[in-house]
């Protein structure tokens, strides 16, 4: 089959791969009819992620048919349509039960590397390294899917795959990201981040009834997809984001802050940005927390802070005695997709939200490689690329 794979920095390829096969009786292998490239695969791209080897297919939004099922999945039959969670998910252990599916203690074949790096292991994860069990990605034609009897979402035919594809990741990370907020009608919520994560973040919580929602970025295109869903915009490049921010919300600051950035943050004008580039190309710091500071800086006392951004190491210069004193909230964490799932496919079903509104271009695999660098760019107003196999 064909299939992206990951070789290095800024390098990946279309290349012929070995057809997945059933490895265990939960399995499936599906046909992929749609994926996507999502914002932390650059974070693969840009080789900030540990543990990737050469020809490591990569991908994990995406969506398809199911082609073959092993003999103890009884949830699924040939020809089901289904997104497939880039959370890998048991569906049986103590986290899974308990809704907490981004850390299923089961489906991370290489737990024990994990353990080392995080102190637990996180769950599987679809094309995204070694360290998160090492499994083949969904930009491809084929996908084996593991726990697949849990780890799968039922679509209708009646929704094209545009309108459901995002259920895998973007969308439910931008819901989780705003619900771990508890908006209040009073808040004002403020998203650093106006990429496709930053943009479901700002469709969420306008629709969780916050009264202001104010988006910071500095590419005309994302902040004016963010301003038609609902959002205020802050340019960074053209005005101060903390004095836009006090004027907004009367020398306060906003209740609640979504870092949708995560580990590479702009350099920006900010000397503490240009000290996290220094910093990190000589090894001294793996992340660049610009955005973490300026949130806790900004925050309001007792506010919160979500952070749906991908982080993956070790950072520098945390103001921790600002966060302690001002009372604030941290929460973070990889998606717990299937929590959300059912609701969110509910809404789309009702019309209150259709997520292809984030899509801009839509290419064949065969153009993966080139469109990872429009992607990276921002080139031709991208903000969202899918897929065709």
């Amino acid at each position: 089959m064909k299939a992206l794979c990951w070789h290095g920095t800024n390098d990946i390829r279309y290349e012929t791969v070995p057809d997945p096969e059933i490895e265990h009786p939960r399995d499936a292998i599906i046909n992929v009819s749609s994926c996507a490239i999502c914002g932390s695969d650059l974070h693969l791209f840009h080789h900030f992620i540990p543990t990737m080897e050469s020809g490591d297919v990569v991908g994990h939004e995406f969506m398809g048919e199911v082609m073959e099922v092993g003999s103890e999945n009884k949830k699924l039959k040939v020809g089901d349509r289904i997104v497939v969670p880039f959370t890998i998910t048991c569906g049986e252990c103590d986290q899974c039960k308990r809704g907490n599916f981004s850390v299923c203690e089961r489906s991370n074949r290489n737990k024990s590397l994990a353990d080392k790096m995080f102190g637990h292991a996180g769950a599987g994860l679809f094309g995204y390294s070694h360290l998160t069990g090492g499994y083949a990605g969904g930009q491809a034609e084929y996908v084996r899917v593991p726990f697949a009897d849990s780890t799968h979402i039922k679509v209708p035919d009646s929704l094209s795959d545009e309108q459901v594809l995002f259920l895998g990741d973007i969308f439910p990370t931008g819901w989780q990201a705003a619900a771990q907020c508890d908006i209040e009608p009073t808040d004002t919520v403020a998203i650093w981040g106006a990429g496709p994560v930053g943009q479901f973040c700002v469709r969420s919580a306008v629709l969780m009834g916050a009264q202001q929602v104010v988006v910071i970025d500095n590419v005309p295109e994302r902040l004016a997809m963010a301003e038609a869903g609902g959002a205020i915009a802050i340019n960074f490049d053209e005005e101060s984001v903390l004095g836009r921010l006090q004027e907004l919300t009367k020398g306060k600051g906003p209740e609640k802050c979504i870092d949708a950035v995560g580990l590479e943050a702009h350099v920006s004008r900010s000397p503490d940005s240009v000290y996290d580039r220094v910093k990190q190309a000589v090894m001294q710091e793996t992340d660049r927390p610009h955005v973490l500071r300026e949130m806790i800086y900004v925050c309001r006392p007792a506010g919160i802070l979500s952070i749906p951004g991908v982080y993956g190491g070790l950072v520098d210069k945390i103001p921790m005695g600002a966060l302690m004193n001002k009372g604030l909230t941290v929460r973070s964490g990889q998606t717990h997709v299937k929590r959300w799932s059912e609701d969110l496919l509910r809404r789309i079903d009702e019309g209150q939200i259709d997520p292809s509104f984030v899509i801009t271009h839509t290419a064949d695999l065969a153009e993966g490689p080139e469109m990872y660098n429009t992607f990276r760019d921002k080139q031709d107003g991208c903000v969202k690329v899918v897929l065709k196999p």
